[in-house]
């Protein structure tokens, strides 16, 4: 098995993505419908609707009484207007016939005076045979049923007006004004939660019967048709949420619409181009235009800030004339909702790798929603929400980031405790961040082992004989440098003993240059050891110098099981294999050489370009193999220099003669490098005596040039 992440981990982004798609789905909570409103508030303030022209002009008054509207309509005949459009009532005076039915008994004579008077509104009624006009019915207040003319058609098989507004009470125009009238609509407008009208009805609903929308009436009287003609949204995979609604407004071009029968308005930026003088009319701007009368300061809140119901109202038929509406398509929603799913789902694989990774993906993701959406707004009027996935799937990866840490934290307390001995801090670390690197069920590694040792450590001890802490604090003086070399260039610590130490590389992480690191802690082991001898002297002055610290180190790279070893519920990651062997006996037999840092061939070729290596031995390995062992002598610099190529061209020599058993030529070949820099005595004594007990026991014909008796 392998150490993993725990479900956690996982399960905190998963469930705000989830709730991000239901969110996205039903516009629970409302966050969806807050979140895209905003951001296609943003859209349309950056890149507003492009006017071309004003076929509708609007005319403001700061009175409707009927005075004023008669004779704004009969200028508007006068100078060529195509259609009015009124939005709010005409404040009429009482009717004659409702004077009359308050009258007391008696008074017939006052009864037939007043039969005499005109119907309230008879003037704009006369008006409007000469100009088409539609005029408001008001709905949500209470008064007379409308009659009304328009007919509603649905392309279809279910009947998609379900979801169409309802609103209760009607108040409708004076009979004069609706008989004359080509159109009888409701100016309503409906604003969403945050009180800004993005949207216009199509047709709203009183009692049982549907009542055009101001602007859609409008569109229709001006194209002289007796209907209004929607399509039916069945075929939206998201309807069986909220039934069958409205997909469009059928015209040359169908015009989209939401499923409640509202179209979202695409405002133009500059409304001033369209606003009519009423005491001073452009008769070239008002010639062939639908003119939107309303009232002064009658304002709503839009996107661009306050404006007058007219101005919104014209908006509308601007943008039904053509067809230039905001376009939100049903399955818009499901896009968007599997788009976070899958973008989560992503995330969320990505979490093994790390919080780097994800975060660049995160934000790339955010970054690409962000630009999709505004590409398709730009190029085709559609608005596809990239707020809310965008900041479902930030809130999914700030939530998988907490439990990750927390995991890290946890992950990383119990690698301490259980490893802390054995790896090193930067390879717990990551580890913690990625579990899976550790597999303490154990696998087939190359790796670099070093072991290093205390020599003479008897020799130690005597010096401090009858101050067992202070042997013992000194011993920690010497190891503790060491064992930090070995940490600092990314060793794993294996083994500690009362006089050493062994360490490895690439386990449990890789570690490509596993030999060139080992090599670089033994080297600066080797300059620690130094140090340490320096401070111990320094420590004693004055007194008894102490004994010399000297170090062996042995390096050997192999093929090894690694894995958590242990029992009695403790657990130690290590290493078993010929690797671990060799260099045991490599450190083993380090003394004898004189250098302190010997190296068997197979790590010495593979750090061959980081330091310098001197021939010193062969020996027979762990499977009685011979491997040739070499000592560490410097950096590159050091194998540059003139004199460390002649030392290594007098080994060469030497050893090519030895392995032919050539005795006596060896031994010259020793004497004369004995007198070279850099020549170690004590190696060259060592191959003296084994020549002198080759030629005693000849190794025989196939012999391999490894020596395997044992000296006393």
């Amino acid at each position: 098995m392998t150490w993993s992440r725990p479900i956690s981990v996982w399960l905190a982004p998963a469930l705000l993505v989830a709730l991000g798609v239901l969110a996205i789905l039903t516009d629970a909570w409302g966050v969806q419908g807050a979140l895209s409103n905003r951001l296609f508030d943003s859209f349309q303030r950056h890149a507003a609707r492009i006017q071309i022209g004003a076929p509708v002009q609007v005319l403001e008054l700061p009175a409707l009484d009927e005075d004023s509207l008669v004779r704004v309509t009969r200028a508007l005949t006068l100078a060529g207007a195509k259609l009015v459009v009124f939005t709010a009532p005409v404040a009429n005076a009482p009717s004659p016939q409702s004077l009359a039915a308050r009258l007391p008994p008696g008074s017939d004579a006052a009864r037939a005076a007043l039969a005499t008077l005109p119907e309230p509104g008879h003037e704009l009624a006369a008006e409007l045979r000469k100009i088409k006009g539609v005029v408001p019915v008001m709905l949500g207040a209470p008064g007379r049923e409308p009659h009304i003319r328009t007919r509603f058609v649905y392309r279809g098989a279910s009947d998609p007006f379900g979801q169409v507004p309802r609103l209760y009470g009607t108040a409708a125009p004076g009979a004069l004004l609706e008989d004359n009238a080509a159109g009888t609509a409701a100016p309503n407008l409906i604003a969403d939660e945050d009180g800004v009208v993005r949207r216009l009805p199509l047709a709203l609903r009183s009692g049982n019967g549907l009542v055009p929308g101001l602007a859609a009436e409008a569109w229709r009287v001006a194209r002289g048709k007796p209907d209004i003609t929607v399509l039916s949204d069945e075929r939206n995979p998201l309807s069986f949420l909220k039934g069958v609604g409205i997909a469009a407004l059928e015209s040359q071009s169908p015009i989209a619409a939401d499923s409640d029968g509202t179209i979202r308005l695409h405002y133009a930026a500059d409304a001033s181009v369209r606003q009519l003088d009423a005491d001073n009319l452009d008769d070239a701007a008002v010639k062939d235009a639908i003119v939107v009368v309303g009232a002064k300061g009658a304002l709503v809140t839009t996107p661009f800030g306050p404006a007058s119901i007219a101005g919104v109202t014209a908006e509308g038929i601007e943008n039904l004339l053509s067809g230039d509406v905001l376009s939100r398509p049903g399955w818009m929603r499901l896009a968007e909702a599997l788009a976070l799913a899958l973008l989560g789902t992503a995330m969320i694989l990505l979490l093994r790798f790390g919080l780097g990774w994800t975060a660049a993906f995160v934000f790339a993701a955010i970054a690409g929603l962000g630009l999709g959406s505004w590409y398709l707004y730009a190029g085709s009027s559609v608005l596809a929400d990239a707020a809310t996935p965008g900041l479902m799937l930030l809130l999914a990866f700030a939530g998988g980031t907490i439990a990750y840490l927390r995991d890290m934290r946890r992950a990383y307390a119990g690698l301490r405790m259980a490893f802390s001995d054995s790896l090193p801090r930067a390879t717990i670390e990551k580890i913690a961040r990625r579990p899976d690197l550790l597999h303490i069920e154990g696998e087939s590694r190359i790796v670099t082992y070093l072991v290093c040792g205390v020599r003479h450590q008897q020799g130690l001890a005597d010096a401090y004989r009858g101050d067992a802490a202070g042997f013992t604090t000194m011993m920690q003086r010497v190891l503790t440098p060491l064992i930090d070399q070995a940490l600092a260039h990314g060793g794993t610590i294996d083994r500690l003993t009362a006089d050493g130490f062994a360490a490895f590389w690439n386990a449990p992480l890789d570690d490509a240059d596993h030999a060139l690191h080992a090599c670089e802690a033994a080297n600066g082991m080797a300059i620690m050891s130094s140090r340490v001898t320096d401070s111990l002297a320094a420590l004693h002055a004055g007194a008894d110098a102490p004994p010399l610290v000297e170090i062996g180190v042995g390096v050997a790279m192999g093929p090894v099981v690694a894995g958590a070893f242990g029992g009695a519920g403790r657990l130690g990651y290590s290493v078993n294999g010929d690797a671990v062997v060799l260099a045991q006996r490599v450190q083993a037999l380090s003394y004898l050489y004189g250098p302190a840092l010997i190296i068997a061939d197979d790590a010495k070729r593979a750090a061959e370009r980081g330091f310098a290596f001197l021939e010193v031995d062969t020996i027979a390995g762990p499977d009685n193999a011979p491997v040739t062992l070499h000592a560490i002598m410097g950096n590159p610099v050091a194998r540059a220099s003139p004199k460390f190529r002649a030392l290594t061209v007098f080994h060469d020599h030497i050893f090519q003669a030895i392995r032919k058993q050539q005795w006596q030529m060896a031994r010259e070949l020793i004497a004369q490098c004995r007198r070279l820099s850099g020549a170690s005595q004590k190696m060259y004594d060592l191959h003296l005596t084994r020549i002198a007990y080759y030629e005693k026991h000849p190794p025989g014909e196939n012999w391999d040039g490894a020596f395997r008796a044992i000296l006393e």
